[in-house]
């Protein structure tokens, strides 16, 4: 159940990054709203995937989908560099934390 809360931690983190990016387009409640409670949730799943999880693994991995899920999403829908290079980094971010899974 660990690798579950920690899955869901970090997707939440994704959307705390897609609710700091609503409040620099619009300052509105509900990008707070977002930002505040992307970041709430993917801390609560984060401490609750660490009572399983050594403290390492958990947060490499936990910022590994941060930050290649916002990279993504940058991609997907706000029009950000599609250069292969940014892709062959983000594919070696993940790789690493695939292994860092094989190995805990």
């Amino acid at each position: 159940m660990a690798w579950v809360f920690l899955l869901l931690a970090g997707c939440f983190e994704v959307v705390g990054v897609i609710g700091m990016n609503m409040i620099l387009r619009k300052k509105q409640v509900k990008s707070f709203a977002v930002f505040i409670g992307g970041l709430v949730l993917s801390f609560l799943f984060l401490t609750l995937s660490m009572e399983q999880l050594s403290m390492g693994t958990a947060y490499a991995i936990w910022t590994g989908i941060g930050t290649v899920g916002s990279g993504m999403v940058g991609i997907l829908f706000y029009g950000e560099s599609r250069d292969w290079r940014r892709l062959l980094f983000m594919a070696m971010i993940l790789s690493a934390a695939v292994g860092l899974k094989l190995l805990s």
